[in-house]
């Protein structure tokens, strides 16, 4: 049985090709992430707006069928910060409703859908539509939003109704209520989080979360601080995730399907964007295609026992992959572990304080502030495309009523820079001259303020419609600057229609003013795109020059057709013009390389 037929279940190969040496390697990183996840997966949970036992059930389900079909070796899927937040902001309007789980439960079903089909269709190269800087604004942003939305935790603030506020609104209500603050509650929070920061600097292999909730505890049960005020996580199931079959509506489909498309495009973003940075490391190559398939299998499956979606963790992949993790076994092995642990600690979770795990989430949505990558960002330009978008995407994500908006703003504004960096045509202006030694110079120059024999046009890059415009202006303020333009396409990767029409309107025109236009260094495809538009009718096939394998022979091929465009003959006094002079000695060269300055032998 060749083990291409489980190309699409990564996991039969691993098996088939496990060995002994993987066994401790793959448990020990599995039982260091699983003591990570289990905070981490309640405090997200509260983040998702939720129960913290969903969160656990996540840990479990998603963490288990992301690793057995994903295509990295190291990620760790399950609950995230990033799409907690976007999961919460989708179902806010409906929390307070008898159905509400059953929504959320049917929008992870359609997110693991729409990222099964992402992968089916192969559309890996969709994350690269969400840039860089989008994430990195909208992970800050979210950090912020995050950090709000649990300050009334934090201080055992109520608020009611809080499930119909914005997270903005529940901020100012609980500056306007400090004074209802419960400072056993804060301080609890706070040990929480001085606990994470000094296990972090003593050895960052210390579990700190799981620490800075232990050891609150143990103040709860001594003094009973539950009576005074602290409010508990209390009692979860202490059973595995249950089998619930998902309620399909079309009203409901209808609701969440916005949502959903937002959480599937960032959580895809998430785990390919972890994987490759770990598969850098590992050398391991990613198939984004398949962990499109992973991910939406982890989530879809999950829908089906109470997960609301994930995608792969940074932090937990981090420790896996530094753990020793040698398989794809250990992150299915740490999501077992969750599993034990539900059902033989669940017991213990209902004396965890929620100030606690609020403080757990305080730290996270801090470290969610990549500081060193947003100070990249400005100092390449605070207004370049890549700092807007960034800025503009962290301002939606606090300040939108609907995160999936948020990423779509990104997404929208990243394409329209974009869009206006790309529109303008890079267009060299060279003239060749005579340099020292019988050398051949290109000089560029910025206008041409006579009229010359021979211009130079280089073009670069894809030539397509948004830039249509650009190219015809330049090429318009050079058709009567010249006898003969060379017109250099070797640089150009692609030509649309409409720029080629804004080609042709330049042909024209030279031709209408007694001028000659030669093309050089023209692929085939490029040859087969002018004949099939006509173009060999505007300038003559005779002066369009292809690429070949010889060394600026297509460059030599035109410079000889301006040679005897200029006419080249000696003037009554038996003098030649410069022009010719320069171009019989690049002629009489004939190709080789000897005696010409590179630059210029790329003519």
């Amino acid at each position: 049985m060749h083990l291409s037929r489980f190309k699409y279940i990564p996991l039969i190969g691993t098996i088939r090709n496990y060995k002994k040496e993987y066994i401790s390697k793959d448990i020990i990183a599995a039982l260091t992430v699983a003591v990570v996840v289990i905070p981490q997966s309640m405090a997200y949970a509260l983040i998702a707006g939720v129960s913290p036992v969903y969160g656990l059930y996540t840990a479990i389900v998603s963490t288990i069928f992301a690793s057995a079909f994903g295509s990295s070796k190291h990620l760790i899927a399950g609950p995230t910060n990033a799409i907690a937040l976007l999961v919460a902001g989708s179902m806010s309007p409906y929390m307070a409703q008898e159905n509400a789980y059953q929504l959320l439960f049917l929008m992870t079903f359609i997110v693991g859908a729409l990222q099964i089909l992402f992968g089916v269709i192969k559309l890996g190269k969709v994350i690269n539509f969400v840039s860089h800087s989008v994430i990195i604004g909208f992970t800050a942003g979210a950090g912020v939003l995050i950090a709000l939305g649990q300050l009334s935790t934090l201080l055992s603030i109520s608020i009611k109704d809080s499930s119909h506020m914005s997270t903005i609104t529940k901020f100012y209500y609980v500056l306007t209520h400090l004074s209802q603050t419960n400072l056993y509650a804060l301080g609890l929070g706070v040990m929480t989080m001085v606990i994470i920061v000094i296990c972090k600097r003593i050895n960052k292999s210390l579990p700190g979360a799981l620490i800075g909730i232990i050891i609150p505890v143990i103040f709860i049960v001594i003094f009973a601080l539950d009576q005074k005020g602290v409010k508990l996580t209390g009692a979860i199931p202490s059973t595995l995730p249950p089998f619930v079959m998902v309620q399909f509506s079309l009203a409901g489909v209808q609701a969440m399907f916005g949502g959903a498309i937002a959480i599937a495009i960032i959580g895809l973003v998430e785990a390919i964007s972890i994987a490759k940075s770990i598969g850098t490391t590992s050398r391991q190559k990613i198939d984004a295609n398949q962990e499109f398939i992973g991910q939406g299998i982890g989530n879809l499956v999950g829908s089906f026992f109470q997960n609301f979606a994930g995608s792969g963790s940074f932090t937990r992949s981090a420790i896996n992959y530094h753990s020793g993790a040698a398989t794809r076994i250990a992150g299915i092995l740490s999501g077992v572990l969750v599993a034990l642990v539900l059902v033989f600690l669940g017991g213990f979770a209902k004396y965890i304080p929620n100030p606690c795990l609020a403080g757990v989430i305080m730290v996270i949505s801090y470290n969610m502030i990549d500081k060193k990558e947003i100070a990249h960002i400005v100092k390449a330009g605070k207004f370049k495309s890549d700092s807007l978008a960034m800025w503009a995407t962290c301002l939606a994500t606090i300040f939108m009523p609907h995160l999936d908006f948020a990423i779509y703003t990104g997404i929208a504004i990243s394409i329209m820079l974009y869009l206006k960096d790309t529109n303008k045509v890079p267009v060299r202006i060279l003239i060749p001259s005579q340099g020292k030694d019988s050398q051949i110079i290109e000089k560029k120059i910025e206008s041409v303020k006579g009229k010359v024999d021979i211009l130079i046009i280089e073009l670069e890059g894809n030539l397509y419609f948004g830039s249509a415009e650009d190219l015809e202006t330049k090429l318009d303020g050079l058709i009567d600057k010249a006898k003969v333009f060379i017109l250099r396409m070797k640089y150009v990767t692609s030509v649309d229609l409409t720029s080629l029409n804004a080609l042709k309107i330049f042909f024209r025109s030279v031709k209408d003013a007694g001028g000659i236009v030669i093309i050089s260094g023209v692929k085939s495809e490029l040859n087969s795109l002018l004949k099939n538009s006509n173009v060999t009718s505007d300038i003559g096939e005779e002066n369009i020059f292809m690429t070949e394998n010889e060394i600026f022979a297509s460059s030599t091929n035109a410079l000889e057709k301006a040679r005897s465009a200029i006419n080249c003959d000696p003037t009554d006094s038996g003098e030649k013009s410069a022009s010719c002079t320069l171009l019989e000695s690049v002629t009489n060269f004939n190709g080789s390389t000897g005696g010409t300055n590179k630059s210029t032998a790329s003519l």
